[in-house]
């Protein structure tokens, strides 16, 4: 399965690069899964998110994304160097 890269806007100034992959869930429970993500500021710098744990998986609900997009092929070439 190939990996699914995708930038996502959680708020204004947040916006995270990660692999998604969507899991059925019960209404209200978390139902995004979130591999290696990495908070965006620029293509030279991405930082682990969130910097207070250093798992690599996050679960988060769809309700809490504020708009998902593809990533540049720039930006997904960077992010799969940084998380390889």
């Amino acid at each position: 399965m190939d990996k699914v890269v995708k930038c996502l806007l959680l708020d204004v100034d947040n916006v995270i690069i990660s692999e998604v992959i969507e899991i059925d869930a019960e209404l209200g429970d978390p139902n995004c899964r979130l591999i290696n993500p990495l908070r965006f500021f620029s293509i030279e710098e991405m930082k682990p998110w969130p910097k207070a744990t250093n798992q690599t998986e996050i679960m988060i609900r769809s309700d809490d994304i504020l708009t998902m997009a593809d990533p540049t092929p720039e930006v997904i070439e960077k992010y799969l160097e940084l998380t390889a």
